[in-house]
């Protein structure tokens, strides 16, 4: 039995979903196909669109990860047998040239992993929780490019570059002191490659990770899903144009930026202008206003290590980073997909398409000066 991810249903009992090797068993009488959970617990998919989850026993409606989407798979997250560091799903013929990237989704948490937290809390206030589910209901409905991690930040930071660590929290052999830079910036503040601490929760890890680990890291989980991520868009480019990385994110509850004003719902990043085309920041943002949203351009987000390093203009590949407020589509808790959820996906489904209408115009340009 392959340790595949963990019962959503029980999550707070550490139930452990379990998938036979030789794939999904298969209910003919219910028409749907299900995975065992060590609990006991049947979770069962039924074949409805966006392949959300259930558990049998109890009705409820859950997702659970034990079932990558179709698409291209690569990597693989150490620890745990059979796995995969990111699925990845071209879009059809008819769809904009952009690919949703989702770096910070991924809740595959290897055992040893888990048993080295402080904290059990701490793992959720790293993830964009759920903010794969809205990407899910966006390409089913648009039938663009989707890039989804597995692997969790807390194991290791996509959007970091590999110079972003905190060398205080290795071991071993080939730990080095590097030279303060700006590339380490973040991970002073304990947010770089492998996260260190969280602020108002302190360190995360029991004890020192060890060299060798770190770079197996690198490279079954972050080479292979950055080689994807660039090829993709790579291959959008030499296919219409132009391309568009729209990467995905979620963000806490913002403060309102002024004492009279309402807290921005979604943050706009690109590097304050330099990973894209003003008009597609300027289409993103008209689109959520003319919704009646609250949008803020690059404050206080503008755009991490993946928007430096994939966005770039002038050889027509664009970036842009979309935070969204977790408390539009959460629970109160901030913990479970709420009903408002699917309201969100139409949102960004609207972002989606105004954001194709801007790149055809781009797309015509950008060739003409290619041939040049």
């Amino acid at each position: 039995m392959a340790h595949i991810g963990r019962c959503n249903l029980h999550r707070l009992k550490n139930h452990v979903v379990r998938q036979p090797p030789d794939a999904w068993s298969h209910d003919q009488t219910a028409g749907r196909r299900a995975v065992h959970c060590e609990c006991g617990c049947r979770l069962a998919l039924h074949l409805l669109p966006y392949g959300r989850y259930d558990c049998a026993r109890s009705g409820l409606n859950e997702r659970s990860f034990g079932k990558y989407p179709p698409g291209q798979s690569g990597g693989s997250i150490p620890g745990i047998d059979g796995s995969h560091a990111y699925t990845l799903t071209r879009g059809g013929r008819d769809a904009p040239p952009i690919l949703l990237a989702i770096p910070h989704d991924g809740q595959f948490y290897p055992d040893d992993v888990l048993q080295r937290l402080r904290k059990p809390e701490q793992r959720l206030r790293l993830e964009d929780r759920h903010v794969g589910l809205v990407a899910d209901l966006v390409s089913a409905s648009t039938q663009l490019s989707v890039l989804r991690a597995h692997a969790p930040r807390a194991m290791i930071d996509l959007n970091r570059s590999t110079k972003d660590i905190d060398w205080t929290m290795v071991s071993g052999a080939g730990a080095t002191r590097g030279r303060a830079s700006l590339a380490t910036y973040r991970a002073r503040n304990g947010l770089g490659l492998v996260p260190r601490r969280i602020s108002g929760l302190g360190e995360i890890w029991r004890e020192p990770l060890r060299h060798e680990e770190l770079q197996h890291r690198i490279e079954t989980i972050y080479r292979p899903y950055h080689d994807a991520l660039q090829c993709e868009l790579e291959r959008l480019r030499d296919q219409h144009g132009v391309a568009l990385l729209l990467d995905l994110h979620s963000m806490p509850p913002l403060r309102p930026a002024r004492s009279d004003g309402p807290a921005a719902e979604f943050v706009v990043g690109d590097r304050f202008g330099a990973t894209c085309d003003a008009a597609l920041a300027d289409s993103v943002m008209a689109h959520l206003r003319t919704k009646g949203r609250t949008v803020s351009h690059n404050r206080p987000y503008s755009g991490g290590y993946v928007l430096e390093r994939y966005g770039q203009p002038r050889r027509g590949i664009h970036a842009i980073q979309l935070e969204l407020c977790r408390g539009m589509y959460l629970d109160s808790r901030l913990v479970e997909p709420s009903a408002r959820l699917p309201v969100v996906a139409r949102l960004v489904e609207g972002i989606v398409w105004s954001l194709g209408e801007e790149l055809r115009f781009l797309g015509r340009g950008w060739s003409a000066q290619a041939a040049e």
